[in-house]
C-alpha cells in the first residue's frame, strides 16, 4: 500500500510539473483606433442594408510564461492624429473611406507602455496577414521572432491586382520596414510554445496566407482570435466579406472556426465587430 501511495504521489507531481502554461497566461484586447462611420456594404457587399458602422482595429497582447506575444500591430503610426497625416501615408481614397480615428496613444508601442511593457520586451510577433490595418507597425519589433505563414509573405510583396497591387490594402512601406527581421515562416498549424496553450491556425481566404490564433486561458477558457477570417457578426450570420483572395477558402475558414467554437465551447473574437469590442475590449482576460 505504501508503494501505491508513493507512486500516486510521484504521478501527481509529474502532472503538476507538466501542466500547460495556460494556467498563468493572460490576454489583452487593444485597438489601434476606430474606422468610420461608413457604409457596411463597402466591406460586406452581400449585406442587404446600407447601414452606417464604426469598427475597431483589433490588436492583442499575450503575457505568456515563456515570453510576451503581440498578435498584429494595427495601423502604421504615420496615420495618427488626423486625416491629413493619413493621406500622406495611405493611398488616395482610403483615408476618406475608412476615416481612421487613431491617436498616437492608440499605437501598439503606446498600448504596450500602458500595460508596463516595451516593444523590445516582445519575444514573438504574430501577424495574421499583411494588410495595412494588421501589419502596420511590424517595423517596431526588430528583436522579436516574426511568425507569418510563408505564402503570406509573397502575398504582401506581390498581391493580386484586384486587391491593390499599387496603393491598396497592402502598404509596401509597412512590410519593407521589417524585411530584414527574423522570421518563423510557417506552412500550416503551429503550437507556438509547445504546450498547447497557443496555436496558430491557418485561415486562408481573406488573403492567401491569413492565420488566426487559438489561446487557452485558465479562467476565460478557449478564445479563438479570428482577425480577418471573421470581421464581424454579420459574417457569422452568413454574409460573405468582400476583398477575398478566394471566397471558397474564406467560407471554409469561417466554417472551421465555427466548428471549433461549437466543439470546444470556445469564443470567437472578431477583428472588426464594434459591439463585441464595446463589451469585451480594452481589458485583460485570464
Amino acid at each position: 500500500m505504501k508503494k501505491i501511495g508513493l507512486l500516486a504521489s510521484i504521478l501527481a507531481t509529474l502532472c503538476i510539473s507538466t501542466a500547460p502554461a495556460a494556467q498563468s497566461q493572460e490576454l489583452y484586447w487593444a485597438t489601434s483606433g476606430m474606422y468610420g462611420p461608413f457604409n457596411i456594404q463597402a466591406l460586406i457587399p452581400t449585406f442587404p442594408e446600407a447601414k452606417q458602422i464604426k469598427i475597431p482595429v483589433s490588436m492583442w497582447i499575450l503575457n505568456h510564461p515563456k515570453g510576451l506575444v503581440v498578435f498584429d500591430t494595427g495601423n502604421n503610426v504615420a496615420i495618427s492624429d488626423g486625416v491629413e497625416n493619413c493621406k500622406k501615408y495611405w493611398a488616395p481614397g482610403l483615408c476618406d473611406l475608412f476615416q481612421p480615428s487613431q491617436k498616437r496613444g492608440d499605437v501598439i508601442d503606446m498600448q504596450l507602455k500602458k500595460l508596463g511593457f516595451k516593444p523590445e520586451d516582445v519575444k514573438v510577433l504574430v501577424t495574421s496577414h499583411t494588410h495595412l490595418d494588421h501589419a502596420g507597425n511590424m517595423g517596431m519589433f526588430p528583436n522579436a521572432i516574426h511568425v507569418v505563414q510563408k505564402i503570406e509573405m509573397y502575398q504582401g510583396w506581390w498581391p493580386e491586382k484586384f486587391q491593390g497591387r499599387m496603393g491598396g490594402a497592402f502598404v509596401q512601406a509597412d512590410i519593407q520596414a521589417a524585411r530584414g527581421f527574423n522570421y518563423l515562416e510557417l506552412d500550416g498549424e503551429y503550437d507556438l510554445f509547445g504546450d498547447g496553450s497557443v496555436r496558430i491556425i491557418p485561415t486562408p481566404g481573406h488573403t492567401i496566407g491569413h492565420q488566426s490564433m487559438k489561446v487557452k486561458l485558465p479562467k476565460s477558457g478557449t478564445m479563438i482570435i479570428s482577425q480577418d477570417a471573421v470581421w464581424m457578426q454579420e459574417n457569422l450570420d452568413g454574409y460573405v466579406a468582400g476583398l477575398n483572395f478566394s471566397v471558397q477558402a474564406y467560407m471554409s475558414s469561417v466554417n472551421k472556426l465555427k466548428m471549433m467554437r461549437d466543439i470546444e465551447g470556445a469564443q470567437i473574437l472578431m477583428s472588426h465587430d464594434a459591439n463585441q469590442f464595446g463589451k469585451m475590449g480594452d481589458r485583460w482576460y485570464k
